[in-house]
């Protein structure tokens, strides 16, 4: 574990943690863009009808993604945060000062005229929560990260996206997390 090295007159001990064939197992690190990073959304779970989420409330919601990888790229990173400009661009035209509603809400007509006055932005969603939210920023990540292999641009080919968490709030999260191939 511990190698002695000399250089010269001094002595330094240096820890040996350069990978090695027996050793198995992935690396991960993870991106969090805070609730206090002010993605602030409403929305509200229409089919939610015996609880208050079926009427319009508010977060300043968060998300926590974890990547994954079996090999560390050049620098030894699992992934390059400084290549998520994208990701953050979703995120913020996704969820910042919007109206998250589900295309099949009941009150569809009510959504489509405040946006048509002027008066909210609305991301529409095939289903909404923050499950599916977690779910949403999820497949964007995975799609980002396939382009990017596939462009050769990628600086690690071999990371993956393993979950996405998305807070409402200190107390509340929900997440997705993909199978391991």
């Amino acid at each position: 574990m511990f190698e002695i090295f000399k250089s010269g007159k001094e002595k330094r001990k240096v820890i040996n943690n350069s990978t090695s064939s027996d050793k198995k197992g992935k690396f991960f690190s993870t991106k969090t863009y805070g609730n206090d990073r002010g993605l602030s959304c409403c929305f509200r779970q229409w089919r939610a009808t015996h609880s208050h989420c079926s009427l319009l409330h508010g977060y300043s919601i968060g998300f926590k993604l974890v990547f994954e990888c079996d090999s560390l790229d050049e620098r030894n990173w699992v992934m390059d945060f400084g290549g998520l400009k994208e990701l953050k661009q979703f995120l913020e035209d996704s969820f910042d000062h919007t109206i998250v509603v589900a295309e099949d809400d009941p009150k569809r007509k009510e959504f489509l005229d405040l946006e048509k006055k002027g008066l909210a932005k609305i991301t529409w969603m095939k289903d909404v929560g923050s499950e599916k939210f977690a779910q949403a920023v999820f497949d964007k990540m995975e799609e980002i990260l396939r382009r990017d292999k596939l462009a050769g641009t990628a600086l690690n080919p071999t990371v993956r996206v393993k979950s996405v968490e998305c807070f409402e709030h200190g107390a509340n999260s929900a997440g997705f997390e993909g199978y391991s191939a």
